[in-house]
């Protein structure tokens, strides 16, 4: 039987292969939530993924070093063929995965004199005691910085709802929803789609890699779906299409692209696909299914599902 994970994965690079110059906003989307789709799926969808990659001319250069620096045996045709490694790269992944990846590298056509150069010194082993090269030391220094600024954004949420939580009475219940569309709005401003996926998945109660895949769907209508779904104002959810997906951005005569898909899609429909998409994975995270009375009994329980206590009502509704 083939795992709907796997169904994702090989989706998504097909949806990236079909874009013959992806701009920089696809990359990095793309960078930020291939890899735990990727981890999610089975080896063989692996392999298929890894041989379909090799393929594109163009590849987040992120995406390139975790592909190339996998095991082997799903590594090797990757770095035997694929055109978007640049040389600093193969040089790294030479002096770090060891002699296998190596051998992978020196099997390549036409390698540069620079790469040839440290093979053949890593063959004679002169790069013994050396340190980690500077490529490796940079990614090291952005992987710091991101990880700093996703600790920010993370108390900011927290005392954000902290303080939310402090003011919001019986008259005003859905406040606290309000601070978390607000910060929806401002992550797709900044495009950052790591943090927008997380937020995505606390507002849903889902796993975060039904939230990436949500936003993997290069289409939009699946984001316009869960954010028409949760009672998305109209102006912020075509503001979000258009950040995150900028053909959405075009217009088609007078209206834009992304209105017209948001004023294509029905809400009550909307709401049962969501309802779908939960059921499912619930399931592939091994969770206990709720047929309709566990969850009416159970909606004012923010413990067990955090976030969908409003949004799960209103997908019912």
């Amino acid at each position: 039987m083939v795992r709907t994970k796997d169904v994702v994965l090989m989706a998504t690079v097909s949806s990236f292969e079909g874009m013959s110059q992806p701009g920089r906003n696809e990359l990095k989307q793309f960078s930020e939530l291939f890899e735990p789709v990727f981890r999610a799926s089975s080896l063989e969808a692996r392999r298929n993924a890894v041989a379909a990659l090799s393929r594109c001319p163009v590849l987040p250069q992120s995406v390139a070093w975790f592909l190339a620096s996998q095991p082997i045996d799903l590594a090797a045709i990757f770095l035997t063929r694929s055109t978007a490694i640049d040389d600093d790269t193969l040089i790294a992944i030479a002096r770090t995965q060891g002699p296998a990846h190596a051998r992978a590298i020196a099997a390549r056509d036409n390698l540069s004199v620079k790469v040839v150069d440290a093979l053949v010194a890593l063959h004679q082993g002169q790069e013994i005691g050396r340190q980690t090269p500077a490529p490796l030391e940079a990614r090291s220094e952005a992987d710091q910085r991101s990880s700093e600024r996703e600790e920010q954004l993370r108390l900011q949420l927290k005392s954000l709802v902290y303080r939310d939580a402090l003011v919001r009475s019986e008259d005003h219940p859905d406040s606290g929803d309000a601070v978390e569309q607000a910060l929806l709005v401002r992550f797709a401003r900044l495009r950052q789609a790591r943090d927008f996926s997380a937020l995505l998945s606390k507002i849903l109660g889902s796993s975060l890699w039904l939230s990436n895949r949500i936003m993997l769907d290069l289409s939009g209508q699946q984001l316009a779906t869960a954010l028409i779904a949760v009672d998305t104002a109209q102006e912020d959810g075509i503001f979000i299409l258009r950040q995150f997906y900028p053909h959405l951005g075009a217009t088609d005569g007078e209206t834009g692209r992304a209105a017209l898909l948001w004023w294509d899609l029905d809400i009550e429909q909307c709401r049962d696909r969501l309802r779908m998409w939960i059921r499912a994975d619930d399931y592939t995270q091994g969770k206990q299914p709720e047929d309709d009375t566990t969850t009416n009994a159970n909606e004012n329980m923010p413990a067990q599902r955090p976030a969908f206590g409003h949004a799960r009502g209103a997908v019912r509704r």
